[in-house]
C-alpha cells in the first residue's frame, strides 16, 4: 500500500462537522510514513473539534489506516479548520469597492457606504485590502491602536460608529510603509478572513480593494468568489479608460459588478449654483455602458460639515450614499 493509496481511501472520509470529504475540504494536511515501525502520521483539517463528530472521524481515520490499509500504527493530529469557522462561510454579503487606478476617492466611498449600512441598523464589518494603501483607520476617525485577542486567539476588530474595521494600519507604527511581497500580503488577508473575531450577527462586510487588478483580487476570488463589485471612477477619461479594464478583469474571474459610482462628478458653483464639470463628464456613464451594468450614483464634490470624510444624512453627499446603500441592499439580495 502506498502513501498516494492511502491517500485517496482517506479522501472519500467525509469530515460530519463541515458534510464534505476531506477531498472536498482539503481536510488532509500532512501525511508521513515510519517504515522502521510501519507508523503512519497524519494531520488532518476538520470543520470541529471536541464532540462526538470528532470521535466519529477518529475511528473512520483509524479503521482505513489500520483495517483497510494494514498499517501497524498511527499518529493522528487533528486540527480544527479556519475556514470552517470563519465569515467565509456565513451568510454574510461581501461588497468589494475597485477602481482601475489610484486617488478617484474609492477607499472614502467605501467607508461612507459602510456608514450608511451602520445607520440603518445593519451589522457591518470592513476589510481594508488596500495594504500598501490603507487608509480606513484616517477615513473614519480612528486613532492608532493595535487590535486585542479573545481566548480563542482570534483577533478582535476595531469599532468605530458601529463599524468594526481591520486594517494593516494597525499592526504597523504609524507612518511608515508596508513593504511587503506576494506571499506576506496572502498571509495578511488570510488572517483578516480567518482569525478575525467578527460579530456574530455581521451582515454586510465592505472590502476596500487595492487600485487596478493585482494579487490581492485573486486571492481574494479564492476566499469569497462570491463577492459583489462596485466598481468607483471619476469622469476624467483616463481614470474611466482604466476603470473599465479593472471592470472587465473582476468579470472574467466570475464576480458579478453591482453598479458603477461616479465620484467628484462636479462641483455646484456657490454663486450661480450651476453644475461646474471640473474633471470632465460622462465618465461614470462610459464605465457602466462598456460593463454592461448602471451608474448607481454621481457624486459632487463636497467637504462635509461634521466630520473629516464622513457625510451624514442631511448633507447632499449623505443623501446620496443613503440611496447607494439601500440600492446595495436590493441589489445584493436580488443576485
Amino acid at each position: 500500500m502506498t502513501m498516494d493509496e492511502l491517500k485517496q481511501l482517506l479522501e472519500q472520509i467525509i469530515d460530519p462537522t463541515v458534510g464534505k470529504t476531506l477531498k472536498e475540504s482539503y481536510g488532509i494536511k500532512h501525511i508521513g510514513y515510519d517504515d522502521e515501525k510501519d507508523v503512519v502520521t497524519l494531520i488532518i483539517s476538520i470543520g470541529k473539534l471536541g464532540d462526538d463528530n470528532e470521535k466519529t472521524i477518529r475511528r473512520q481515520i483509524a479503521r482505513v489506516v489500520k483495517i483497510d490499509c494494514g498499517f501497524t500504527g498511527l499518529r493522528l493530529q487533528l486540527e480544527e479548520s479556519k475556514i470552517y469557522n470563519s465569515i467565509t462561510k456565513k451568510d454574510i454579503k461581501f461588497i468589494g469597492i475597485i477602481s482601475g487606478k489610484g486617488g478617484v476617492g474609492k477607499s472614502n466611498v467605501a467607508a461612507n457606504i459602510a456608514y450608511r449600512l451602520s445607520k440603518k441598523g445593519i451589522r457591518v464589518g470592513m476589510i481594508d485590502a488596500d495594504i500598501y494603501g490603507s487608509s480606513l483607520p484616517t477615513i473614519l476617525e480612528i486613532p492608532h491602536q493595535t487590535p486585542e485577542y479573545n481566548e480563542e486567539k482570534k483577533i478582535i476588530p476595531i469599532e468605530k460608529d458601529g463599524i468594526e474595521v481591520i486594517s494593516t494600519e494597525f499592526f504597523t507604527d504609524p507612518g511608515q510603509p508596508v513593504i511587503w511581497r506576494g506571499s506576506m500580503l496572502n498571509s495578511m488577508l488570510s488572517h483578516f478572513f480567518y482569525d478575525i473575531k467578527w460579530h456574530s450577527d455581521t451582515e454586510y462586510v465592505i472590502i476596500d480593494f487595492p487600485p487596478g487588478t493585482g494579487d490581492i483580487v485573486l486571492d481574494v476570488k479564492n476566499i469569497v468568489p462570491q463577492t459583489k463589485m462596485i466598481i468607483v471612477t471619476t469622469p476624467n477619461v483616463s481614470a474611466s479608460h482604466v476603470a473599465v479594464k479593472a471592470g472587465f478583469a473582476v468579470k472574467t474571474l466570475g464576480h458579478d459588478i453591482l453598479g458603477v459610482i461616479e465620484n467628484m462628478s462636479y462641483y455646484i458653483n456657490p454663486i450661480n449654483k450651476d453644475k461646474e464639470y471640473i474633471f470632465g463628464k460622462g465618465g461614470g456613464d462610459k464605465v457602466a455602458k462598456n460593463l454592461d451594468t448602471e451608474l448607481i450614483a454621481e457624486l459632487p464634490i463636497n467637504r462635509p460639515k461634521y466630520h473629516q470624510d464622513i457625510y451624514e444624512i442631511d448633507e447632499e453627499n449623505g443623501k446620496i450614499y443613503d440611496d447607494i446603500a439601500e440600492f446595495i441592499i436590493f441589489k445584493s439580495n436580488e443576485i
